[in-house]
Parts: C-alpha cells; structure tokens; sequence
C-alpha cells in the first residue's frame, strides 16, 4: 500500500521533479534561500537598527544602502572569472564550495551575536563574503540545472527552480524575523543549518554531462566570448538589461526596513511579513507556471509584467496601510516572477551549453547590479530626498524603461515562444 501510495505521489509530480538528480538540487537550492534569506533580512535589519541609536532616518538610510554595495564590489569584480570556470570546472564542485562560505559566514554571525559584539563593520565584512560566494554561485547553479532536464521540460525545470527560490524568499524572511525575536543568535544558528541541508543535496547530485572545453588558450578570450554572445544576441541582451534598469530603478524591497520602522511601524516581525510578500506572489505565480507553461506571446507579457511591477511600487510607496503595502508588494512579486520565468527561459534555450555559465555570469552580473546596486541607489536617493520619493520616482522610472526597452528591442515584444525560431523541440529524454 504504501509502496502504490508513493508511485501514485511520483506520477502527480512535475516532470523536472520525477529526476533524482533535479530533486537533490531542488531541495538544495530551497534550503540555501530559505538560509540567505533569513540571514539577509536580519542584516539589513541590525544595519538599519544599530544606525538609527546615533543618527536620523536619512542617515541610516544612507549606512542601509551601503550594503548593496559592500555585495555588489565582489560580485562586479568575480561574477565573469565565475562564469568562465563554471564552463571549464565541475559545476556541482563550485556550487559546493559556494555553499560551505555561506554556512561558514553564517557560523561566524553566530559567533559574534553570541559573544555580544557585533557592529556595522561586521555586517559589512559577512555581506561582502556572501557576495563572493553568489558570484560563484549564481553561474554554477544557473548552468548546472539545464544538465539534469531534457531540454523539452527545461521550462518547467526552471519554474520549479523559482518555486524553491521564491518560496525560500517567503519563508525566510519569516522566519529571520521570528527567529530574531527569540534572539541576534537563533537566525544565524538556523541558516548554517540550512546551508548544511543544501551542502547535502548537492553532494547527492551524481556526475553530469559537461561541455567540452574550448581549445583557446586565453581564459580571457573565453570570457570575452560571453560577453560578446550577449552583446550580438539583441533578444538575451534585450532581456537582462530590461531587468537591470528595471529593478534599479524599483527596487523597493531595499527600503522595507525604513518602511516597516517609521513609515508603517511595524517591528521585525512586520519587516519580515513584508519581505516575505513578494515572494509569495512570485512562489504562486512560480506554481502556475511549472504545471502550464507559457507558450505564446511570451515577450510582450515580459514587458506587461514589469510594468505591472513599476505600477505596484508607486502604489506601495504612496500606502500608508499595512494591507495595501502586502498586497502591494505581492502583486509587485507575482509581475517580477512572471519577467523572472520568461527571462530565464529564453536565456537558457537560446544559449549553447558550453556557454551557459559564462552567459550565466553576465546575467548575473546584471541581476546583482540591479538588486545590490539598486539597494544602494534607494538608500542614497532615500537621503537626499526621503524614502517615498525614492521609491514613488523608482516605479515611474520602471514604467517608462518598458515603454524604452519595446522599442528599442523590437526581438523582445516579437518573441512568441521560448524556443529559437526554426529550432525544432528537442526529443525528451527517458526518466
């Protein structure tokens, strides 16, 4: 009976989850963001929290946007040196070493909470190795994932992969936020276990098959490579740099911490409800797709949906109402998800194999311009001009970059499928 219960179970999975291999990296990336959330959450709150005992809003806004750039410094200067070695090195080997910096940074935060001595300059120091370790991680684990899926389902493959990172974004910053409550300590305890939990379903991922490595001598040739890749592909360009412009410009999300302390003041718990809302649009969005994938019209929609996300910013820095701010920011996640899934999508299948980690890195590259670089952009235009114009201008500004980008990448609105045009579906594999 049981033994029919779990062949019933495995026959209502998703395709992407009915792999070993893809269950191991599912349940590893899941844990790892549930981790970095956690940890994210209570930094940005400490930083915030230790600045305002000596100095007004705007000054603490100031020391809050610091941090986007103490984690954008390592992965601007790694991000590409990543994305070549994850086409030239086992990319489950770098995932792995990735995930062990986190679990050791997390352990030193601990370390610290406990010995009662954390300061600003500890916080910066942690997010600044946390970015090392994304800059190796976000190629590897981006590249490693279209190895363990026929390319048939790789659609669904990369909606579950958001599953496990927007729902990592909704309950770890819940349970940063409860976690704190209870002590600095308990969060930064939770996560090195987390990240001892993804260690171990990466160490579960048996050997992939690897691209053959390029015979060019020069690594920097190679990366060279990419970045020219991206540079003359106008429909991978076109939808990266949408993203960049368009979460530099609204990145809200940065200012939460202002947001839930004197705008609507709410305490760490409350920070933590509005971190985690727009996950949870995103992860119900996330779900949507891994059971009906997008199949038509999937640029304009890309576009429609980061307008829909500069629209809820304005909305949600003008509210004043803690249920409008939640529904606010869960209709701004569900947009971003949307963008997130058509983004992903296009990029892998229109990439070569033995170039997705560098194409990988220059994706993230731009991603962590737009999250780091727009968290530091929010908190200085938030001391010059205060939180709500900050955030009010960054939605319009998002707006108007669609309205440039459908224009000036016509490849983007004329995109009607995922696949590249007189490319037949790849046959899938047997699972």
């Amino acid at each position: 009976m049981i033994a029919a219960s779990n062949a019933l179970s495995m026959r209502l999975l998703p395709e992407p989850l009915k792999i070993p291999a893809f269950r191991a990296y599912w349940t590893a990336r899941l844990a790892a963001t549930i981790a970095q959330m956690a940890m994210v959450i209570v930094i940005g709150w400490q930083v915030y929290d230790i600045a305002r005992e000596t100095m007004d809003v705007k000054d603490a806004a100031l020391r809050l946007g610091l941090i986007g750039v103490v984690q954008f410094v390592p992965l601007f200067a790694l991000s590409l040196v990543a994305g070549w070695t994850a086409d030239r090195v086992d990319r489950r080997f770098i995932a792995r070493g990735a995930v062990t910096l986190e679990l050791l940074c997390a352990a030193t935060l601990a370390a610290v909470s406990w010995a009662g001595t954390m300061s600003l300059w500890w916080l910066y120091g942690i997010a600044a190795l946390l970015g090392v370790a994304r800059a190796f991680a976000g190629p590897a684990l981006g590249a490693l994932a279209p190895n363990l899926v026929p390319r048939a389902i790789l659609p669904n493959a990369i909606a579950l992969s958001s599953i496990a990172w927007q729902s990592g974004t909704v309950v770890g910053p819940a349970i940063g936020g409860l976690l704190y409550a209870i002590s600095p300590a308990t969060p930064y305890e939770a996560s090195a276990a987390l990240f001892a939990v993804s260690l171990i379903g990466l160490f579960r991922i048996g050997p992939v098959d690897r691209p053959a490595p390029s015979k060019r001598a020069s690594p920097w040739a190679e990366v060279g490579d990419g970045l020219r890749y991206v540079r003359r592909n106008r429909l991978v360009l076109g939808a990266i740099s949408l993203d960049l412009f368009a979460v530099l410009l609204g990145g809200a999300t940065a200012m939460l911490p202002i947001f839930a302390r004197d705008i609507l003041h709410q305490g760490s718990d409350g920070l933590g409800y509005l971190r985690a809302a727009p996950a949870a649009g995103a992860t119900l969005t996330a779900m949507w797709f891994a059971f009906r994938p997008l199949k038509t019209d999937v640029g304009s929609k890309m576009l429609l949906a980061v307008a829909v996300f500069g629209g809820a910013t304005v909305v949600f820095g003008l509210s004043r109402s803690m249920p409008l701010s939640l529904a606010c920011l869960a209709l701004l996640g569900a947009a971003d998800m949307l963008s997130v899934y058509v983004r992903q999508s296009l990029i892998q299948i229109h990439t070569p194999d033995a170039m997705r980690g560098r194409v990988g890195a220059v994706s993230t590259l731009f991603i962590s311009a737009s999250n780091e670089l727009g968290e530091a952009e929010s908190g200085f235009l938030a001391a010059l001009v205060g939180p709500v114009v900050a955030v009010v201008g960054g939605g319009i500004g998002a707006i108007l970059v669609v309205g440039l980008w459908a224009w000036r990448f016509p490849q983007l609105r004329l995109a009607r499928s995922f696949d590249p045009p007189n490319m037949p579906a790849a046959p899938a594999k047997e699972i």
